[in-house]
């Protein structure tokens, strides 16, 4: 197969649908408006190196094996035993070890169906308690960066709710250098297999070449002039801080009380600050009805309960606020099959974290991206033999 497909955004969508169809042995043309590839997987350059939004790995599902087969997720870090005594949860404004006991309870009852029509706080609260209901919503704002995840698809929520906390879950993987060194990977991958990149190229109109548009969906409205490309995201403000060691820093806490969330970067990857440092990512949604300041005050408060004194031990630091850009979030009667499709006719496809494919953020724009290259090969060698 020879034939040319073109591929715009070279963010981890563009990455790897150029990567499978390459595989596949299509020529591949990709197009990325700025001076760099990665899109939202870039990291900061070091000595702190930072990325917007989370830096782990779920393995489980098919974007982990397709990762994994092709080695981009290779050189794992494991983080250090004395962090297991390091995770905390904020419940009534203090930190504590455990979650409440309905929320335990949850996390041991993997075989319970959520319905989709259903909004989370309803029908948790019904099973588990008022007090569980509201502190599961709020601990899985980790994955929808969003202020009131209990209004959203009770079986959507249950489902990252079991992901991240149930007794079947594999456990997250951090991969040394984060999601930026797997797009370098990826990068290196696309080279070699003869994908043509385009750095600083914005693409106004689609080519004439079967095309997989691998874009924000607000680029996408305005390249394919279709209004109706729209989906609900999160709104967070995010603070990556790196601190001079202290022995009572957190290495993960959940925010039961406001949903929001504290990693710490360093203590299972040493590469990403410098020796003696660490380097934490603290998020905290925005509600509707404050301000991005007023949310960072917030984030502020939760800070100096998981990096206690952190405002005299500070050596870098930088916020971020990040709006309908945190991956789709599903509302009650929506699954998602019903987002924005993949195949949008006349050889254009459709991809990243906000479209009609399984798993959550960077999941959904590997196996969008997976499904619009299976399906941009499978016309291709299709019309290849109209045309014998």
């Amino acid at each position: 197969m020879t034939d040319s497909v073109s591929v715009i955004g070279g963010g981890l969508a563009g990455l790897t649908a150029a990567i499978a169809c390459a595989e596949a042995g299509a020529q591949v043309t990709l197009h990325e408006a700025h001076a760099t590839l990665g899109g939202r997987a870039r990291a900061t350059a070091g000595p702190y190196v930072a990325h917007e939004g989370a830096h782990v790995f779920y393995a489980d599902g098919p974007h982990w094996r397709w990762l994994k087969r092709r080695g981009f997720v290779d050189d794992l870090c494991l983080p250090p035993v004395r962090t297991l005594g390091l995770l905390g949860f904020r419940r009534d404004g203090r930190l504590r070890r455990t979650p409440p006991k309905g929320m335990l309870r949850a996390q041991l009852s993997p075989w319970v169906s959520a319905p989709v029509d259903a909004d989370f706080h309803s029908w948790a609260t019904q099973r588990f308690g008022h007090c569980a209901a509201t502190a599961m919503a709020n601990s899985v704002g980790v994955a929808t960066y969003d202020a009131d995840t209990g209004r959203l698809s009770a079986a959507f929520v249950w489902n990252l709710f079991q992901r991240i906390y149930g007794p079947r879950v594999p456990g997250v993987r951090y991969v040394a250098g984060g999601w930026q060194a797997v797009t370098s990977r990826m990068v290196a991958r696309a080279r070699d297999l003869g994908v043509r990149i385009e750095l600083g190229s914005r693409v106004d109109a689609i080519p004439s070449t079967p095309t997989i548009v691998a874009t924000e969906l607000s680029s996408a409205r305005t390249l394919l002039g279709d209004s109706s490309l729209r989906w609900q995201s999160g709104h967070c403000v995010m603070l990556d801080l790196a601190v001079r060691e202290g022995r009572r820093d957190l290495f993960t806490a959940a925010d039961l009380d406001e949903g929001g969330f504290h990693d710490c970067y360093s203590m299972q990857d040493r590469s990403v600050a410098p020796p003696g440092e660490s380097l934490f990512q603290i998020d905290m949604p925005v509600r509707p009805d404050e301000s991005a300041d007023q949310a960072r005050i917030r984030l502020y408060r939760f800070t100096d309960l998981t990096v206690p004194g952190w405002r005299d031990r500070v050596t870098w630091q930088r916020t971020a606020t990040a709006r309908d850009r945190t991956g789709a979030v599903d509302l009650p009667g929506q699954t998602w099959r019903d987002r924005p499709e993949i195949d949008r006719g006349s050889g254009v496809y459709l991809v990243g974290d906000m479209v009609a494919a399984p798993g959550m953020r960077g999941e959904i724009a590997i196996n969008s991206a997976l499904r619009a290259a299976e399906a941009v090969v499978a016309g291709l060698r299709t019309s290849k033999g109209v045309r014998r």
